[in-house]
């Protein structure tokens, strides 16, 4: 049986790149920042061990290369993990995707795409366990399928509040994502950039079904109107409180609601010569 890690204690890497020796970084169980102007290795700390992780998560020594992980519980040797990456740059087989009647234009699109058929699988989940609850015959049962449905809405109350200016609302008779909008039906790729970077995120967190797992994010801030800025660390943890956040960010605005003690700046974690 595959055991997964709840979270990582700490990311140790031999070298970035020539000029920098060593990485040690003891992480929060919950938050973690990482600074540092451009060019200091903040995205390459990330990508360095995303890119070691398999499809699955799997961790041993042989496929990290010069990256080692601590997690919690020692001996587990799988992780469960998303990645985040703040850019909306073309889609490099729109033509293709376009033959199959799909209108995504850019990468968003197609992770927005991706993430409506794991919305759907996680809403026959949650569907399949109010079932099981309900059918138990416990004096509790109703009040049991309620909190089983709970993220979903909390979900869907967030999007709503974090659209309110424009007068968009989640359509919840619908299966997958749609929005309403002065009598007008929208699908996510109508979206602007910054409305399909927080809905991405969000719906990650979302379809991991308030489990324990990872979610690396490098530069999410970009697109972001600075009041989603301020809340998305907080929108996250409601969302999921078992996840673990560790990203990369130049905005301070990320940081402000509380998270000042999080922040660890890549000049505090590095051995340089």
């Amino acid at each position: 049986m595959q055991k997964y890690a709840d979270y990582i204690e700490q990311i140790e890497i031999d070298s970035l790149w020539s000029g920098v020796k060593h990485v040690v970084w003891n992480l929060d169980r919950k938050v973690n920042i990482l600074s540092g102007v451009n060019g200091v290795g903040k995205s390459t700390i990330l990508n360095k061990v995303v890119k070691g992780l398999s499809a699955g998560g799997e961790f041993p020594s042989h496929m990290l290369k010069g990256v080692r992980l601590k997690v919690v519980p020692s001996d587990a040797k799988w992780i469960k993990y998303d990645i985040i990456r703040s850019f909306d740059r073309p889609l490099m087989n729109a033509e293709a995707i376009t033959k199959m009647d799909l209108s995504l234009v850019t990468e968003l699109d197609w992770q927005l795409f991706q993430l409506q058929r794991k919305y759907l699988d996680y809403q026959v989940n949650i569907g399949n366990r109010i079932i099981e609850v309900l059918q138990s015959g416990g004096a509790d049962a109703a009040e049991k399928a309620q909190q089983v449905s709970e993220p979903k809405k909390i979900f869907q109350d967030m999007i709503d509040n974090l659209f309110a200016d424009t007068g968009k609302k989640i359509i919840r008779t619908e299966n997958e994502i749609r929005f309403s909008q002065i009598g007008e039906t929208l699908v996510p790729y109508q979206l602007s950039s910054g409305e399909k970077q927080i809905l991405a995120i969000l719906l990650t967190v979302l379809v991991e079904d308030n489990g324990n797992y990872v979610l690396f994010m490098d530069e999410p801030e970009v697109s972001l109107h600075v009041e989603w800025q301020q809340q998305l660390i907080d929108l996250i943890l409601k969302l999921n409180p078992n996840v673990q956040i560790i990203l990369t960010t130049h905005s301070p605005a990320v940081i402000m609601n509380g998270w000042m003690d999080k922040v660890t700046e890549v000049s505090d974690i590095t051995d340089q010569p």
